[in-house]
């Protein structure tokens, strides 16, 4: 029982709620003509963060605040970086332009869903930004534009650090975060939050599970399974372990669900799909582009692809068919084999809009 009592690991910000908590500060530090010291940040799905301010300074025209990454008890490279913004007016009426400034990485591969040679600032911060920047920002916007650039002074040295280098972005990191906090990646915690995740399933009467592989996938899965919250199960890396847990808790169904990164490494037959510690398999995919007859040149740009999402464009536009079947038929083999063949599944491969790009169940 001594376990059951440890301290619960503590949440922290993501590069993107610094960002927008810095923007935020920036604006009201002008509106109210004094510093700010912490701010009230909404995050993506409407709730609310209180984000200290480290430095501001403002006058009439512009500002300049900052805010500390704080990454929880998962604390990442990220962790400890300053993040600035410059905030600054436009003539452009009603419109947040919002740029990258030093230390923000520069999009140089596709694959990313984000333009080439524009700043590595992923849409859900940029999202924020204006969001938040909206809310306080309504009578300034009725006359003129807003100028937000966001730039890390240690991130030229942060970057590579990261997996950023191998999948394009240079000279800095990337603004990232799809929740706007940061859940401790510790593989004992996490491993056990699982557990508990399937456990209360059964407590609660259900013998119906969803796995996802994070926060975008539960969401676009809840739009097709109507299930309590409780059966959405988000493994994250740890397909492998979560259906072995399936297995002996004897979960009757499990719908294993996720986007092509995730999927391709499940099908490859990697238990432990963590980005650091798996890279895509190009030769793999190319492999099983080549059974689905894919043509000599469609193999050589799959080969040569920077993400798995980079494969999936090339895929649909040289209109490759079978190859998603392929991949979700591949992760229904393994995943059976990780559950000893114990519980029935339905393997969901979803495109980032949330459309079904293919299924197997059974």
């Amino acid at each position: 029982m001594q376990e059951e009592r440890k301290e619960k690991l503590r949440t922290g910000y993501t590069t993107g709620t610094s960002a927008t908590a810095a923007a935020k500060a920036s604006l009201l530090s002008i509106i109210q003509k004094q510093k700010i010291l912490e701010i009230d940040v909404k995050l993506p799905k409407g709730n609310m963060i209180k984000i200290p301010i480290h430095s501001c300074e403002f006058d009439e025209e512009k500002a300049r605040c900052s805010v500390i990454k704080d990454g929880g008890d998962d604390p990442d490279v990220t962790h400890g970086a300053e993040i600035i913004v410059d905030l600054s007016f436009t003539d452009k009426v009603n419109e947040i332009e919002i740029d990258g400034g030093e230390g923000v990485g520069v999009v140089t591969k596709p694959g990313l869903g984000l333009e080439i040679n524009k700043p590595a600032i992923n849409p859900v911060p940029k999202k924020m930004i204006n969001e938040n920047i909206r809310d306080v920002g309504k009578e300034i916007l009725l006359k003129k534009g807003i100028r937000v650039v966001i730039s890390v002074p240690k991130g030229r040295e942060l970057g590579p650090k990261t997996d950023n280098p191998r999948i394009g972005i240079l000279n800095g990191i990337s603004i990232l975060g799809t929740s706007g906090i940061v859940i401790p990646f510790s593989t004992a915690s996490y491993a056990a939050s699982i557990r508990q995740n399937i456990d209360v399933s059964i407590a609660m009467g259900n013998d119906t599970v969803v796995l996802t592989t994070g926060g975008r996938s539960e969401d676009f899965a809840k739009k097709i399974v109507d299930l309590p919250d409780h059966c959405f199960v988000q493994m994250g890396d740890f397909s492998g372990y979560t259906m072995q847990q399936c297995a002996k808790k004897e979960i009757k169904k499990a719908y294993v669900v996720g986007f092509i990164g995730k999927l391709a490494k499940m099908a490859a037959g990697v238990k432990q799909t963590h980005v650091k510690g798996s890279k895509v398999d190009m030769n793999f995919l190319s492999e099983i582009a080549k059974k689905c007859n894919a043509s000599h040149d469609t193999i050589e740009r799959i080969l040569k692809a920077n993400t798995a999402r980079h494969v999936s464009e090339i895929i649909i536009e040289d209109n490759v068919k079978g190859f998603f079947e392929e991949i979700c038929n591949k992760t229904f083999v393994h995943m059976k084999k990780y559950s000893e063949e114990k519980v029935s599944l339905d393997v969901i491969l979803f495109d980032f809009d949330g459309n079904i790009l293919a299924r197997k169940s059974g």
